[in-house]
C-alpha cells in the first residue's frame, strides 16, 4: 500500500465528515444528560448531550458539538447513529474500534480522533444517572489523571501500550495527550517504561 493510499479515508468517513449528522445547533436543547472533554484552546473539544426514554433507559436521542479534526467530527457523528436506540450500559460501553469499524477504518494515525466522542458520550451517561439521582450506577474509573489538557489517565496510557505504542510519540498520536502544555511528558515517559515492562519484560 502506498503511502498516500495509507492516508487516504474512506468514502463513509468522507460522507460523516461533509454531511455530519445529529449536530447540535439548538443551544436551548433540553438534553437528559451532558458530557464535555478536550480543551478548546488545542482546537478539541468535544461536547455530547443526550436524551434518555427514561422506561427503558436507552438514548432516544444523541447531539454533539466538536471544535475538532475531519476525523473527529466523522466518528462523532457516526457514534452519535450508533448509540441511539441503545441502553445506557451498551452505549457505555462503545469504543473507538466500534466507531473506526462503523466508518470502514480509519487511518492509523487518526484513531486517536475517535476517542474524544466516546469520552464525551461516557461523561453524558454519567451525567444523566446523576441527575436522575442513580448515583450509583455511575461508572468511576478510579485512574490517576495525567494529561490535564486533554484528560488522558494512566489507564488510557497502559491501554495504549496494549495496542501498540512503544515510543512517546506514539502514545502522543494515539491520545493526544501533551499537546497543548507538554507538563505531563516527564510521568508519561515514565509510565510508558513501567507498563512496557509490565507487559512486555
Amino acid at each position: 500500500m502506498g503511502a498516500h493510499q495509507a492516508w487516504a479515508y474512506t468514502d463513509t468517513v468522507k460522507d460523516h465528515f461533509m454531511n455530519p449528522r445529529n449536530v447540535l445547533k439548538d443551544d436551548d436543547y433540553q438534553e437528559d444528560g451532558r458530557g464535555i472533554v478536550g480543551n478548546v484552546q488545542c482546537g478539541d473539544e468535544m461536547l455530547v448531550v443526550i436524551k434518555v426514554d427514561k422506561e427503558t433507559e436507552t438514548i432516544s436521542d444523541c447531539k454533539w458539538r466538536t471544535y475538532g479534526c475531519a476525523s473527529a467530527i466523522a466518528s462523532t457523528s457516526v457514534m452519535s447513529e450508533i448509540v441511539k436506540g441503545m441502553t445506557l450500559e451498551e452505549a457505555f460501553n462503545v469504543g473507538p474500534k466500534q466507531i473506526a469499524a462503523a466508518l470502514g477504518q480509519l487511518p492509523d494515525h487518526k484513531i486517536h480522533c475517535s476517542v474524544l466522542g466516546d469520552k464525551a458520550l461516557r461523561a453524558a451517561i454519567n451525567d444523566y444517572y446523576e441527575r436522575s439521582g442513580q448515583q450509583d450506577k455511575i461508572v468511576r474509573e478510579e485512574a490517576r489523571v495525567i494529561c490535564k489538557c486533554m484528560n488522558v489517565t494512566d489507564h488510557e496510557i497502559e491501554e495504549s501500550v496494549l495496542e501498540g505504542a512503544r515510543t512517546f510519540l506514539e502514545l502522543q498520536e494515539m491520545t493526544k495527550m501533551s499537546t497543548v502544555c507538554g507538563k505531563c511528558k516527564d510521568d508519561a515517559e515514565a509510565l510508558l517504561k513501567v507498563y512496557l515492562k509490565k507487559h512486555f519484560g
